[in-house]
């Protein structure tokens, strides 16, 4: 077996007024108005962050630390979603009612104990998504009160559901420099018509 020699790379000096290089898809002024696609996390394109339901809350916290999101899917063995769970879901009461019920620690809350059952998750259909704008996404989102929202798509009739794409409020939040997150809950119409005119 031959050795492979490796040779190292010139390297010149940074030149003033450089900028940085964005995805091509990347839109510079994002607003209300434009394709609900341009804000949807598109898993054709980026893998989905999963976890298995036998794992610890502290697995799946330290995994949605170190890829930056706040959403896992939740597979069996033979990797089909059967849930969800969220940093929410996390910090939220959920645990501690499982410790109070059966015993033990923080450390010995599984996923599985907390996570969103794929029998309580609504989905959006992506044919409803692609003739949406990213407005329509954040009402619905403010309007259910949720964070995220899959969107599924049948690649012909009697086909079963593919998870297509993710929105997330908080980055749809980064993508438009607005903080729709922590804006105040629009219960009414007329509250989120006004939240569409923002842009």
């Amino acid at each position: 077996m031959s050795a492979t020699s490796y040779a190292p790379l010139s390297s010149k000096s940074l030149e003033a007024g450089v900028n940085i290089a964005r995805p091509h898809d990347f839109i510079r002024s994002l607003s209300l108005s434009d394709s609900a696609l341009s804000v949807m996390t598109d898993l054709t394109r980026v893998s989905a962050v999963n976890i298995h339901a036998e794992a610890t809350l502290d697995e799946a916290e330290r995994l949605m630390r170190v890829r930056g999101v706040r959403l896992l899917l939740v597979l069996d063995q033979d990797e089909t979603i059967i849930g969800l769970i969220t940093l929410t879901d996390i910090k939220s009461e959920k645990p501690m009612q499982v410790i109070q019920l059966r015993g033990g620690t923080h450390g010995d809350v599984l996923v599985r104990d907390v996570m969103v059952a794929q029998a309580q998750i609504d989905v959006l259909c992506m044919e409803d998504v692609q003739r949406s704008r990213v407005g329509d996404v954040v009402a619905t989102l403010k309007g259910s009160g949720r964070q995220h929202a899959l969107v599924v798509e049948k690649e012909g009739e009697g086909q079963p559901q593919v998870l297509r794409g993710i929105f997330s409020i908080s980055q749809i939040g980064r993508q438009l420099q607005m903080d729709i997150e922590h804006t105040e809950f629009a219960s009414t119409f007329a509250e989120i018509e006004a939240l569409l005119k923002v842009a």
